[in-house]
């Protein structure tokens, strides 16, 4: 893999852990708010899309090791 493609798997992986962080923030907010739960249940699931394609991600980034 190249530097640069290495940079905008990095930079994709910042931008998508902000995304999450802010889901994150939105869901707590809902939850105090007493908003729908089922609106609240579709946006932890959405944050946790993001989670699994930062781990894609992150395992891009770093190589498996064989010990």
């Amino acid at each position: 893999m190249s530097e640069q493609e290495q940079a905008e798997i990095r930079l994709e992986f910042a931008r998508l852990k902000q995304d999450h962080a802010d889901f994150d923030a939105a869901i707590n907010a809902m939850i105090a708010s007493g908003c729908d739960p089922l609106q609240i249940q579709r946006m932890k699931k959405k944050k946790l899309a993001l989670k699994d394609r930062l781990q894609q991600l992150e395992d891009r980034i770093i190589p498996d090791i064989i010990a």
